[in-house]
């Protein structure tokens, strides 16, 4: 294809992402493509950089404010109390967390002006000393932890009642086979905040040296745990943030700067990794879930390649084209949502009639209650759990690849799962397969000639599941994007066998 079809290509797609919105615009499978596309080459073939610029400049996301050096710190700048929330449960294991102590409180970042980062930290419910530690990061982008904690893989559940909200145990908590530090990142989302916008991130890489920062004073103040295996997770845009902070971690301790820390591994769920394989993934993925027709992904295929050569300029040209790269791939995706009709593209099995196609208001009424903000210890501060400026400014991000630092820790012996629900369209699991196959690491071609086997939760097929040495890729059956939320005990046993070194296609049978 000539590079000025290519462009030409590049300035369709671009109109059209303006046309349609992720959410509002559903096209019936009956409007002709052609009209769907907007194809007719009748405007003059630029790159759209101009608009990126102007989208740039009315979203503020030039990050000419940013902080290099260290502001002032209160002590360690770790500033936490235990924590004890109003609990009503019958279960057994209510007595074994009375032994689990539970933290809250805020990080003053080193590299900001007036930013504090909010989080939270629960002891294992097992044996602390023992169990690994993990840091859990939220996507969004710019959506707080909360949302893991409280409707996937945290101690408690919000009971569902909307006259009398209050916590119930987690019957599949993760707490149970590991300690867990939940972070609101980056600043300006859930409880962590800053009163000055030159704070705000604009990359994963200043949320890496957020996060070293943060594990610097976190082990000073519980050295107890600081010999522990720490595995550091993150799913959806949280797969940008977690090889950039594994990778800082790692590096930081092979040059002995600081506390040593003990990484062990990092685990993907539903990721947003790879820009140009996920979304060359999505017409194969809407066609195989019958999305959309042979027609439709022939023409998508054909405009693929306007979308490969915005990502290679976004990889070379810094800021402006990567904010172009975005509208132009993403126009993809909200093709497929235009035919494809009111469906959530978080899980295809359901409608999506929220703005973010969940319905997540219980989390923001709790958490916003007087009780409840008092016994964190935020202050009058209020819970917002997606941030729309931050959105905005992490953008940028949105379309670099973190392949090469996976495969950087690959080969150092880091240990990564990479999972996804079957249902997922947005990080969908055939295109985060292709990136784990397309890895370059000493055991890519091994990778992948490894067969694929069944994954078995109590004698029931759960998923599949392929690997080689520490590499382990986990199609999850039944689930959407939130694997956790939609398959609890899945995603417990698929989490402790990763972190205990258990073959996660081994058959066991389980006592919860």
């Amino acid at each position: 294809m000539g590079r000025s079809v290519i462009i030409w290509c590049l300035c369709s797609f671009l109109l059209f992402s303006l046309a349609v919105s992720v959410k509002a615009v559903r096209s019936p499978r009956s409007v002709p493509l052609s009209t769907l596309y907007n194809l007719s080459p009748g405007t003059s073939p630029r790159f759209p950089q101009g608009q990126a610029e102007r989208l740039i400049k009315s979203l503020g996301l030039l990050p000419g404010a940013a902080v290099e050096s260290s502001g002032p710190v209160n002590g360690p700048g770790l500033h936490e109390r235990k924590i004890q929330l109003d609990i009503f449960t019958n279960s057994t294991s209510a007595s074994a967390s009375r032994h689990a102590a539970h933290y809250a409180g805020y990080f003053t970042l080193k590299r900001s002006h007036t930013a504090n980062m909010f989080y939270t930290f629960f002891e294992s419910r097992g044996n602390k000393g023992m169990d690994p530690l993990v840091l859990l990061m939220t996507g969004g982008p710019a959506c707080a932890s909360e949302v893991a904690m409280f409707y996937e893989n945290g101690p408690f559940k919000i009971q569902d009642n909307i006259e009398n909200l209050t916590l119930i145990w987690n019957k599949f908590g993760w707490d149970q086979e590991a300690s867990i530090i939940y972070i609101d990142l980056p600043v300006g989302t859930g409880f962590s905040y800053s009163t000055n916008s030159g704070d705000i991130r604009h990359d994963a890489e200043g949320v890496s040296e957020d996060i070293f920062d943060f594990f610097q004073a976190f082990f000073t103040a519980h050295p107890e745990f600081a010999e522990n295996d720490l595995y550091v997770m993150g799913e959806s845009f949280g797969s940008h943030y977690v090889p950039a902070v594994a990778a800082r971690l790692h590096e930081e301790k092979k040059l002995k700067q600081g506390l040593p820390i003990n990484l062990k591994g990092f685990a993907i769920g539903s990721g947003l990794t790879h820009p140009n394989i996920r979304y060359e993934s999505y017409a194969d993925y809407a066609l195989s879930m019958a999305l959309i027709a042979d027609d439709d992904h022939k023409r998508l295929s054909k405009v693929f390649p306007a979308c490969a050569t915005a990502i290679e300029l976004c990889g070379t040209k810094g800021t402006v084209t990567c904010i172009a790269a975005y509208l132009v791939c993403q126009s993809i995706f909200n093709t497929i949502l235009a035919i494809s009709g009111n469906i959530n593209s978080f899980d295809i099995r359901k409608e999506c009639n929220e703005d973010i196609c969940y319905d997540f208001s219980n989390l923001e009424i709790y958490l916003n209650q007087t009780k409840v903000r008092e016994a964190l210890g935020v202050g009058n501060q209020k819970f917002l759990s997606c941030s729309p400026l931050v959105y905005e400014a992490i953008l940028m991000d949105w379309m670099e690849s973190k392949e090469n630092k996976i495969a950087r820790l690959l080969e150092d012996g880091i240990q990564i799962l990479v999972y996804a629900g079957e249902f997922d369209l947005i990080c969908n699991w055939l295109g985060n397969s292709m990136w784990t196959a397309a890895l370059p690491w000493s055991g890519q071609i091994e990778y992948a000639r490894a067969p694929w086997k069944k994954f078995e939760v109590n004698g029931i097929e759960a998923g599949l599941v392929t690997g080689f040495k520490n590499l382990n890729f986990v199609k999850v059956q039944d689930a959407g994007h939130m694997v956790a939320m939609d398959q609890p005990r899945i995603a417990l046993e698929m989490f402790r066998r990763w972190t205990r070194g258990i073959p996660l296609g081994n058959r066991i049978k389980l006592e919860y």
